[in-house]
């Protein structure tokens, strides 16, 4: 038999979509969730402080701890099952309680968790819920349950998963501190449907409160944002009116690029983060498959009406960096085109000038050749005629006589040898 050569992540890669299973809750139960987010800071050690926060937890109790590298852990702490968690910018807790207490949202449900290890935590918290899981009563209790314990304008209350549950929240941290849910679970539903729909409601609230980071980040930077966009207008404005040099405009424009670039480098992460927060929100209420109680408003209406406006905004404030980014580069290209076209200019009037100058400066060694030429011949005349003047008695010619006939022959041979000499350099 042939072996196979296994890839070394074979199993973790198939393993990796059984992870996180759901819980499996018995009803009547309550359920408590914490979440902290760790900031960015702390991202790169947040493993090891996640780990050693549970770790002390667990110690508490007495249990085993998590193999190493774990992401997600879940044991029996007592009577109470306890689900860790661990994502890429949060660490959240679940601990499922059997059974109800007397008062509805309880916050002495918290108690689980002992008061200095929450001080102790590595972040902040980010949200916490109390769920209570009872038996579905007619619809007329429901509703009187609902307006009791949640605030009326608020709430949103729908039947889920083909009608086996219904869930109801208003969204609100309530006086004891979290928030607060309720699932009325029908007869003969299965404990692992209401373990998946008490897990959905966990990251729907999860994921809510984590994109709406981005929200109150773009609030952050809404001035900053504003003040480049009419910074930018400003010196888009200097360059179609062609007023001011365009280099120092250049420089504006591009000490503004910088500023930009810098915002955008900052909120890159949060508006990513946020756009895959939505998204898993979106999908896990959709796979809640909601169906209306009583004329009252769904989850989906009530993300519509107060959570979708904010991711919008989100995108529409990212955008408008990117879209300012563009018309900044552009407007930057424009101004360098008219830089360079400006400096070619001078280029040319330089090398015109050069020319002219050089065209002067021929002349002038020509005017100097032309004086070279009678100044050599004069004094070539003068020296030939008294090598001569001995002779001009023997011939019969006076001196001026001689000198007159040598001078156009020395002028000749002067002229000639300075062409010479001058071919010869070139």
């Amino acid at each position: 038999m042939h072996s196979i050569t296994d890839h070394p992540l074979r199993y973790q890669l198939a393993n990796e979509l059984h992870a996180r299973p759901f819980p499996t809750l018995d009803v009547p139960c309550r359920a408590v969730f914490v979440a902290w987010r760790i900031p960015r800071e702390q991202i790169g050690t947040r493993e090891q402080a996640a780990r050693a926060h549970l770790i002390n937890l667990l110690d508490r109790f007495g249990v085993a701890h998590p193999p190493p590298g774990a992401t997600h852990f879940t044991c029996q702490i007592g009577r109470d099952t306890l689900k860790w968690e661990q994502h890429a910018e949060f660490v959240a807790y679940s601990v499922f309680l059997p059974q109800l207490s007397a008062r509805a949202f309880d916050p002495v449900d918290f108690d689980v968790f002992p008061e200095d290890w929450l001080a102790a935590a590595p972040g902040q918290r980010v949200t916490s819920v109390a769920i209570r899981v009872e038996p579905m009563p007619n619809e007329d209790e429901i509703n009187t349950k609902i307006d009791s314990w949640f605030l009326q304008e608020a709430v949103a209350v729908n039947y889920v998963l083909d009608g086996s549950c219904v869930v109801a929240t208003d969204f609100r941290i309530a006086a004891n501190g979290h928030q607060c849910m309720a699932v009325f679970v029908a007869p003969e539903t299965g404990v692992r449907r209401v373990g998946r729909v008490v897990q959905r409601l966990c990251e729907i609230e999860t994921y809510k409160s984590m994109s709406m980071l981005g929200y109150f980040r773009v609030r952050a930077i809404s001035d900053e944002l504003s003040a480049l966009e009419d910074g930018a207008g400003q010196l888009m404005g200097e360059l179609r009116t062609q007023e001011g040099d365009a280099a120092e405009t250049l420089q504006s424009l591009l000490a503004l690029s910088g500023d930009l670039e810098h915002l955008i480098a900052e909120t890159s992460f949060r508006f990513g983060a946020t756009a895959a927060y939505e998204t898993i929100v979106s999908q896990r209420i959709e796979v809640l498959r909601e169906e209306r109680f009583q004329g009252r408003q769904t989850f989906q209406e009530f993300m519509m009406r107060r959570y979708d406006p904010a991711m919008r905004t989100v995108k529409h404030s990212e955008t408008r960096m990117q879209s300012l980014a563009e018309r900044v580069g552009r407007a930057a290209q424009l101004l360098r085109t008219k830089v360079e076209v400006a400096r070619l200019a001078e280029n040319q009037a330089l090398l015109a000038s050069m020319d002219r100058r050089a065209d002067m400066a021929l002349r002038l060694q020509e005017t100097v050749e032309g004086l070279s030429v009678v100044a050599i011949s004069y004094y070539s005349v003068s020296l030939a005629a008294y090598a001569t003047y001995p002779l001009a008695a023997l011939v019969g010619l006076s001196k001026g006589m001689l000198t007159a006939i040598l001078t156009p022959v020395v002028v000749a041979l002067v002229w000639w040898t300075v062409r010479k000499i001058k071919a010869r350099m070139h």
